[in-house]
């Protein structure tokens, strides 16, 4: 009965690991590839289950389990993991089920150690899946991050372009957006929230801010920031964006001579 038992809980900690990898890795997809997807799925004839939808009715009974261990979301989680790019309610709950499961799976590995180092390698697995989670949000976020800091200079580049060409501000927005969905799907994602919530009413001040505290980078910070002054001071936008683009390539050069020098030879 004991054999058992620690199999069925291997056995749910292994699910919980790859299942948090698996949803971290295809959980935020663009919209360009879900409906690339969805265009070249075949047609099905009865019930359609995603990985999500699996992971969902297999972790349910974790939720009182959550409880009871006090772990439980709160907008701090919710806020780390958007920054992510994970903002479905669903992957809260992914998160906490791994907190919970991989110290059991780093707990049960260490049961294959001889009895002499049962107990220090047990807490060292042990901790070592507890924070596995947080490594790997702190991951996902820092490769987000990095995607969109690089790729912002050349959508301020065609920003520029389209608002030179005719377009107005929002149309540009929109233009690339669509344009770098295959480019830069990071990026691509953000200003088609943007823009939907321009569409819904919101301030265009306050969606730019708004963008700006989702990314949380500091770059696109100074660029909220500094379309919000031009809007309030009317001054030529077009300008600015040039401007704002050269100052962001000249600080990433400056970045890439900095690690070239700490380089060894």
């Amino acid at each position: 009965m004991t054999i058992l038992l620690i199999t069925v809980c291997a056995a749910l900690a292994l699910f919980a690991a790859v299942g948090l990898v698996l949803v971290m890795v295809m959980g935020n997809q663009s919209a360009a590839q879900a409906r690339l997807v969805e265009v070249t799925a075949a047609p099905s004839h009865g019930f359609h289950y995603s990985l999500r939808d699996i992971w969902s009715y297999t972790t349910r009974p974790l939720a009182p389990i959550r409880k009871l261990f006090g772990l439980s979301g709160d907008e701090d989680l919710a806020y780390r993991l958007s920054i992510a790019g994970y903002r479905d309610r669903q992957h809260v709950d992914t998160f906490l089920d791994a907190k919970l499961l991989c110290p059991v799976l780093g707990l049960l590995l260490a049961t294959f150690a001889g009895r002499s180092n049962l107990l220090p390698i047990s807490l060292v697995l042990g901790a070592v899946g507890f924070f596995a989670p947080d490594l790997l949000l702190m991951w996902a976020t820092k490769k987000r991050k990095t995607a969109i800091s690089r790729s912002l200079p050349d959508a301020i580049d065609l920003l520029v372009i389209c608002i030179e060409a005719g377009l107005g501000m929002d149309q540009a927005i929109l233009r690339v957006a669509q344009e770098f969905q295959s480019v830069s799907p990071e990026l691509s994602d953000e200003l088609m929230i943007l823009c939907h919530e321009q569409r819904a009413g919101k301030p265009r001040a306050e969606a730019w801010l708004s963008m700006a505290g989702r990314v949380d980078l500091e770059a696109i910070r100074y660029f909220a920031n500094m379309l919000a002054q031009t809007e309030r001071l009317g001054t030529p936008i077009a300008r600015a964006l040039g401007q704002f683009a050269d100052a962001l390539r000249a600080k990433r050069l400056t970045t890439a001579e900095e690690k070239a020098a700490k380089t060894s030879v």
